[in-house]
This record gives structure tokens, C-alpha cells and sequence, in this order.
């Protein structure tokens, strides 16, 4: 006679939980939700809906459309050119130089070499619809 034997799990069996029904589910606030004048970060997929309320589009082609023209300007960035966003600003590749730099935590010179950074310029046209002038956007 062959005996087998199994071990027992030490684990508490799942609770079986009622789903709710979708009439009872509650509306989960946006993260954006709460904050005034709109503000916080307007994440991919909030952009690729706009896109698809605005252009009439569905959101599957809406996410190919903006999805490709992140990718050309990135494309673009990254081969040095500059991309000018009509009505929004103008993204620019710009040459950093050497410069020496201290090191936070120890207050040590550090040598920091040179390289690259993206630079933004906003409109003039979008700048004064918000109503900043030059000298507010240099402090």
C-alpha cells in the first residue's frame, strides 16, 4: 500500500467579495480634480483624449496621431533641430559649457563638462494671453 502525503497550506482561504455593480460603482476623482484654474500635469492619455473630442477622431487614431508627433519632435530634438510649435513656443537644443560646480553634501569643486540641455521658448502670443512680461519670467 502506497501512501502519499500533501502539505497543507498555512494561507486563509480567500474571502469571496460581492462585485459591485456598475450602477453602484463611484466616479473615481481625476488627479487633477480639486485643484483650480486647472492646474497639475495633463498626463498622455488626457492629451490623446482632447485630441480625439477636438479632431473629431476616434482614440485609437487619436493615440497614433499624437504618439507620432511626439516621436518627430523627438526625432528632431535629438538630431539638433529646433522645433517650432506655432502658438506654443519654440524647442531648441543648446550647448552647455564647462563650468565648475559644488557638490552639495560635501561643499567640494567639482568640474562639470560640457554637453547639451533643451531650451524652451514660449510665444509671444501665448505669453501675454497669460499675461507675463519679460521681466516676470526673469525672476
Amino acid at each position: 500500500m502506497l501512501l502519499t502525503m500533501t502539505k497543507k497550506s498555512t494561507k486563509a482561504p480567500a474571502k469571496k467579495t460581492a462585485a459591485k455593480a456598475p450602477a453602484q460603482e463611484e466616479a473615481k476623482p481625476s488627479r487633477n480634480a480639486g485643484k483650480e484654474g486647472g492646474s497639475g500635469k495633463v498626463a498622455k492619455t488626457q492629451l490623446v483624449e482632447m485630441v480625439a473630442d477636438k479632431a473629431n477622431l476616434t482614440k485609437k487614431q487619436s493615440e497614433e496621431a499624437v504618439s507620432a508627433m511626439l516621436g518627430v519632435i523627438v526625432d528632431a530634438i535629438k538630431g539638433g533641430q529646433s522645433v517650432g510649435l506655432p502658438g506654443l513656443g519654440t524647442l531648441s537644443v543648446k550647448q552647455t559649457a564647462a563650468r565648475t560646480g559644488v557638490r552639495p553634501g560635501t561643499s567640494e569643486r567639482i568640474q562639470i563638462p560640457a554637453g547639451k540641455k533643451v531650451a524652451f521658448k514660449v510665444a509671444s502670443t501665448l505669453k501675454s494671453s497669460l499675461g507675463v512680461t519679460d521681466d516676470a519670467a526673469a525672476e
